[in-house]
């Protein structure tokens, strides 16, 4: 299974595991599981990071050094994934989480997210 991971299941594998249910951390953990992150949720901490009342003080440089290091693989940003937002019904507001949805479609992921609300779009999803 390949597993576009949203950016609060990140930052929860990287700071707070227990958040995760037993059956998302058994899928993050199996090695046949090809764990993927996007540049986008690296760009959602930049700027919410900045936010002086986001609360999220994560070093964004930090944490994709460590994704690397963990073996997950980037997914840049493409035109078709652009296009394809432009696609999608108008269920959420949140441009990062529509753009994730986009990307998971395009290259055929599964997004894993504890948002609700995404797994209203017609994209293979699991929960977090």
């Amino acid at each position: 299974m390949r597993l576009l991971l949203d950016t609060h299941v990140l930052l929860w594998v990287k700071g707070e595991p227990e958040r995760l249910s037993d059956s998302a951390r058994g899928t993050i953990l199996d090695p046949a599981t090809e764990l993927v992150f996007s540049v986008v949720s690296l760009w959602e901490i930049v700027i919410k990071s900045g936010r002086p009342r986001s609360g999220l003080s994560v070093d964004a440089g930090n944490l994709r050094a460590e994704l690397l290091e963990d073996g997950y693989s980037e997914l840049d940003v493409q035109a078709a994934h652009v296009l394809e937002v432009g696609t999608l019904p108008k269920l959420h507001g949140d441009p990062f989480d529509r753009l994730l949805v986009a990307q998971a479609r395009v290259e055929g992921l599964t997004l894993m997210t504890a948002d609700h609300a995404l797994t209203a779009y017609p994209v293979a999803s699991m929960p977090a």
